[in-house]
């Protein structure tokens, strides 16, 4: 009798423990006696791949890459500039980067504020060199190393091939994260939307999102957000925060961006304002008023292209992006066209500068944005500022560029004698809405903050970001090649901190 009452209290003890360990894990789908909980995340740009790939190596059960294109990759795919990254003796990176950041930084009144800002370019910018280890780790190409504009050094590498920076990049990573981890591991789903985060008590539990067909799904799991920032949103975010850039084209596509889904489970949001115009977008001589736009890198600059408008040069090429776009905003426009805000500049490569970038250039060439010239058939204004500039990039003279320009990329044309019958590529360009440094607030785990910058940390627990999407690193400018560099470093810190997450199993 006593055994049996024994018996009898041991299965109702055993059976009100699981209804409370069921309680207190009802939002997971996985458990330990199931299957683990797998890391989530939204975007597969560079930021979303470099944290699929490392919370899988840092033991991530799976992980699921929610893209709402039809295929991955995302604005990632089309960079061109390359990735930041100091080489030996560089310790002018950080120095540029806050220089860029401008008032942002420099005029912050609250020290707490501008501490982490600090903090966090200090993280990106000494984690550069780890970031372009891990990349040709992957069998990434990354031996050319160039100066761009508002850099003191030579710091951004492309490689050395026909193969843009940001398709070889994501290709390697996705091909990585595919043969490396298998489709157990690692699930790549398209054309889905994420609507919504689930909340928990404490934070952030897992997503809801609309699959291809139409239908709906919940998945549950820590959650990474790397889904880019808003410049394509011109009638959403664009508008509420910058509507006085209404009428620019993008290199964006039109789409919705995903900031209003976390500010929905307490997401901060900073210098929402803080848009970057990119001072070279080509304007297709067959379609002049298209909103959407092929970017002229930021390269083509950096290895000796320069700017004219009616045949002259007016600006430092190798000043930020922010001061070149303000140098030809500040000319006359263009005649309306499709109802763009547009300027009529013209790119010129000479014959060493093209050599330098025949990867990019070439393909301008055959989309019809570059086109290559002799210099002898070049207006009178246009040949007279080549052999001025032939002579500034030579020394001849002591002369030196009264615009201020002080490295001259691989320019060759004139600079020993000129030659009427040297190639050159001209294209036309004009200003364009590129990237956004406004977004959610984060700390240096790549948390996402419920708190102000400069305020005590309340990280959203179970959610994290990396990429356009975060905020409070770039301030007033972004410096051209430190885009991808963030989705590196930021993201792979995302994907460990989550695959610490999942491997616990919890969020």
């Amino acid at each position: 009798m006593i055994r049996t009452r024994s018996a009898v209290l041991v299965t109702i003890l055993i059976s009100l423990a699981a209804v409370m360990y069921n309680n207190n894990n009802r939002h997971n789908t996985h458990t330990a006696d199931a299957d683990p909980l797998p890391v989530i995340i939204v975007g597969s740009g560079l930021a979303g791949l470099s944290a699929a790939y490392n919370a899988l190596q840092s033991g991530a059960p799976s992980v699921y890459l929610l893209e709402r294109a039809a295929k991955p990759g995302g604005n990632s795919f089309k960079a061109s500039s390359g990735i930041n990254g100091a080489l030996k003796g560089d310790d002018a990176f950080y120095t540029d980067t806050v220089r860029s950041a401008g008032k942002r930084l420099a005029e912050t009144a609250s020290s707490a504020t501008k501490a982490q800002r600090e903090h966090l370019i200090k993280v990106l910018t000494e984690r550069s060199p780890q970031a372009i280890e891990f990349l040709e780790g992957l069998g990434v190409d990354l031996s050319v190393v160039t100066q761009l504009g508002g850099h003191s050094r030579a710091r951004t590498h492309r490689g050395a091939g026909k193969t843009p920076p940001g398709v070889a990049i994501v290709s390697a990573l996705l091909d990585k994260c595919k043969t490396e981890f298998g489709e157990e591991r690692f699930r790549l789903v398209t054309g889905c939307e994420v609507k919504g985060l689930l909340k928990a008590e404490d934070g952030v539990m897992g997503v809801q999102y609309t699959t291809n067909g139409g239908g709906e799904e919940v998945l549950k799991g820590p959650v990474v957000f790397a889904t880019g920032g808003f410049a394509g949103d011109t009638h959403g975010l664009l508008a509420r925060y910058r509507p006085d850039l209404s009428g620019l084209p993008s290199t964006n596509e039109p789409r919705p961006a995903g900031h209003d889904v976390l500010t929905a489970v307490g997401a901060r949001l900073v210098d929402m304002d803080s848009v970057q115009i990119h001072p070279t977008g080509f304007v297709d001589p067959q379609n002049p008023g298209a909103r959407l736009k092929f970017l002229a890198a930021e390269m083509l600059r950096g290895e000796g292209g320069i700017l004219l408008h009616e045949g002259k040069r007016f600006v430092n090429e190798l000043e930020t992006r922010e001061r070149v776009s303000d140098a030809i905003m500040k000319l006359p426009e263009a005649k309306e066209e499709g109802g763009l805000k547009q300027w009529d500049m013209k790119l010129l490569l000479d014959p060493g500068a093209a050599k330098a970038a025949e990867g990019h250039v070439s393909f301008y060439v055959w989309k019809g944005l570059l086109k290559r010239v002799k210099a002898k058939d070049l207006d009178e204004t246009t040949q007279k500022t080549l052999r001025d500039y032939a002579e500034v990039v030579s020394g001849r003279g002591g002369k030196v560029d009264e615009l201020g320009r002080k490295a001259f990329g691989h320019w060759s044309l004139g600079v020993k004698e000129w030659d009427d019958g040297a190639e050159v590529c001209v294209g036309r360009i004009t200003p364009i809405v590129h990237f956004t440094m406004g977004g959610v607030v984060i700390n240096d785990h790549a948390q996402v903050l419920a708190s102000e910058l400069g305020q005590e940390q309340k990280p959203i627990q179970g959610l994290w970001a990396a990429g356009e999407i975060t905020g409070g690193i770039h301030g007033d400018n972004r410096l051209g090649g430190s885009s991808l560099l963030e989705c590196v470093v930021f993201g792979r810190i995302a994907g460990g901190q989550a695959a610490l997450a999942a491997r616990g199993g919890r969020v």
